[in-house]
């Protein structure tokens, strides 16, 4: 998870979400997504899967794809040059933590893909 800043101006702020962001013009959501890895956290990626799309029906409207990509390091092994702190969280933990209501959406329903 990703502790995004806590700036007035971006949506959802200090909020623990998913790392990622807006495609650019002529971008594909998986390109996107690509380049956003790179970007905030330095994470040179392939074999991304897209998962699915949901809408940020209290946020900023937009409808946001979800993927998946494995990759085994340490959080803190990545250069974080957006947001507050990466870390790893155990799905019995999240409730815990204050995530955008679509985030949350996300992830319950990829947690409930794999159990099936």
């Amino acid at each position: 998870m990703h502790l995004r800043d806590d700036i007035p101006d971006i949506v959802w702020p200090a909020h623990w979400s998913l790392l990622g962001g807006g495609a650019e013009e002529g971008e594909t959501p998986t390109e996107a997504v690509v380049r956003e890895l790179d970007e905030e956290v330095g994470l040179m990626v392939s074999g991304v899967t897209e998962l699915f799309e949901i809408r940020d029906e209290l946020g900023s409207g937009q409808i946001v794809t979800f993927f998946v990509v494995a990759w085994d390091g340490e959080p803190q092994t990545l250069p974080l040059r957006e947001g507050v702190r990466l870390e790893f969280f155990a799905p019995g933990h999240l409730r815990t933590l204050t995530i955008p209501p679509f985030i949350r959406d996300g992830i319950d329903r990829y947690l409930a893909a794999r159990r099936t």
